[in-house]
């Protein structure tokens, strides 16, 4: 018998070009940025330049990783996907292992004297997280991913940035009614273990979550997640296209580390919340140094010193900035209309009950879970135990505004 013909090949389906760079907004993003690294640099000095670069670089990886706390949480408990939990865990695993060579070993810059993140354990921790976790679900975005989304113009938002401004600040209006919550005292693993015995406890707990997460993705089968379309070739993806959440989560890592080895603090993103809020009350006549949050010894500096000295407003502001560029480059930057009167509502109280949430827990997904658990504090944990059952509510809660969640026979989640 002689032989058939060989079957036929067909070519790979190529991958979608990337869409058209937008130069005006990249242009006005670029001028910005420069402008107000410059300012910063010659008004306020070399460190307060460099946190706002540091933001940049922040907002670009964000942007590019498409790197979200909200969607992780919110796959993992609506269909058990896990993927986005597993790469939280390489961000704090690589994050962790950085704080330890740095605060372990005293190394800082411009005189800077690292530390760790530890905030008590009590009622103001668990009732804060489990706020901003609804609220996170509400809103549309956590800390980080509402900065680097206003960046890249979601109009949407927008919404949620104010909401968090007026939270914030109606919490440190009310500072009285819940400084006082019953609380323990802040729990350091490297108090008791040394800080290769914190990393390793810190290494060992996220391992954990690691398999646990793939027992639950395995056992309820979810659908795959959408990734965004990215540019052909690897130079010009790593410029405008979408990065693997790995390389996200190792940008981010270096690059939180970076913060601080440079001002002495962990990376953190809602105190400048309230500080906006409290300049504009200031602005309109209000006396905002009368309220107790800003009599404390720090917070009074920030108060009275310029919004481009304070170290967590330049990495806010470099944040949305360096998502700008990112997704002008990547030729995606755009503003949303015509948003549903339900949705921007759940925008602006999502909004609210994270900003009240994370003066409460003294931290959002940034300054408490990560810094707290790459910190090797207790309080890192308990805040993420709680934003996982936080999401659950905000789950429950997304249909009333109009928001899906996703669903295990959704060809894409």
């Amino acid at each position: 018998m002689l032989p058939g013909p060989a079957p036929t090949r067909l070519p790979a389906p190529e991958a979608p070009a990337a869409p058209a760079v937008r130069w005006v907004p990249l242009g006005v993003a670029l001028v910005i940025g420069l402008a107000l690294t410059g300012y910063v640099w010659s008004a306020h000095g070399t460190k307060p330049g460099v946190l706002l670069l540091l933001g940049i670089g922040l907002g670009v990886g964000l942007f590019h990783s498409r790197f979200g706390f909200t969607s992780a949480w919110r796959q993992l408990i609506a269909v058990g996907n896990g993927t986005g939990l597993r790469a939280h865990a390489l961000l704090l695993g690589t994050t962790a292992t950085l704080f330890a060579l740095v605060i372990g070993t005293g190394t800082g810059l411009f005189g800077s004297a690292p530390a760790p993140s530890a905030g008590p354990i009590g009622i103001g921790l668990l009732l804060g997280a489990f706020l901003f976790a609804v609220g996170m679900q509400l809103g549309g975005a956590c800390a980080s991913g509402t900065l680097f989304a206003v960046g890249s113009g979601q109009s949407t938002i927008v919404l949620t940035l104010g909401g968090f401004v007026v939270g914030s600040t109606l919490a440190a209006w009310q500072y009285g009614l819940w400084s006082d919550l019953p609380a323990f005292d802040p729990v350091l693993f490297s108090d008791h273990l040394g800080w290769g015995g914190s990393l390793a406890v810190t290494l060992a707990l996220l391992a954990l979550v690691v398999l646990v997460s793939r027992r639950v993705q395995a056992r309820r089968t979810p659908p795959p997640v959408g990734v965004p379309p990215s540019a052909r070739g690897t130079l010009a993806r790593v410029v405008r296209g979408s990065w693997p959440l790995a390389v996200g989560a190792l940008v981010l890592a270096v690059l939180g580390a970076a913060v601080l080895l440079v001002s002495g603090g962990a990376w953190g993103v809602t105190s400048a919340f309230a500080l906006w809020g409290s300049k504009i009350v200031a602005a309109l006549g209000g006396s905002p140094e009368s309220w107790a949050y800003w009599k404390q010894p720090g917070n009074a500096e920030a108060l009275s010193g310029p919004v481009l000295a304070d170290k967590t407003s330049l990495t806010d502001l470099g944040i949305m900035i360096g998502a700008a560029v990112a997704a002008a480059a990547g030729g995606v930057w755009t503003l949303h209309k015509g948003v549903a009167w339900r949705t921007a509502g759940a925008a602006v109280l999502g909004g609210i009950l994270m900003g009240i949430g994370a003066r409460l827990a003294g931290g959002c997904n940034i300054g408490a879970y990560l810094a707290g658990i790459a910190s090797g504090s207790l309080h890192g944990w308990l805040w993420g135990a709680v934003a996982l059952a936080g999401t659950w509510v905000g789950l429950r809660l997304r249909p009333y505004a109009g928001l899906a969640n996703p669903k295990p026979d959704d060809g894409v989640c």
